[in-house]
């Protein structure tokens, strides 16, 4: 038997993840309003992500995982930008950033401070 881990949009621009063993007729229960109380009050709600694993097990944990993941980490994934959402995967105070406001670099006096 096959589960799915899937996200839905949902019409306020907000991310729902869940995990099934009938993908249809669980994206047809969030539509008709008879899934989730958060997809029901934000309806029409549009499939935009799924994985199949063999196990509920499995897909219950992707569900965790990805469910937990920040805005900008699932949209990195819904794009496939897997290098982005390795970056989104660090803390924050972790994450190289070629502003040279955040990356700390200190070459040629750029930052205040340095020498003329």
């Amino acid at each position: 038997m096959a589960f799915w881990t899937y996200m839905l949009r949902c019409s306020d621009g907000r991310y729902y993840t869940g995990h099934t063993d009938d993908l249809e007729h669980r994206i047809g229960q969030h539509q008709s309003g008879q899934g989730s109380q958060f997809t029901r009050r934000r309806l029409p709600v549009a499939l935009v992500w799924s994985e199949v694993f063999s196990s509920r097990i499995e897909a219950l944990e992707a569900e965790r995982i990805v469910g937990g993941w920040s805005r900008a980490k699932k949209e990195a994934m819904l794009a496939g930008n897997w290098s982005l959402v390795s970056h989104f995967s660090r803390p924050p105070r972790e994450r190289f950033s070629t502003s040279l406001e955040t990356n700390g670099c200190m070459e040629d006096g750029l930052k205040g401070g340095g020498a003329s």
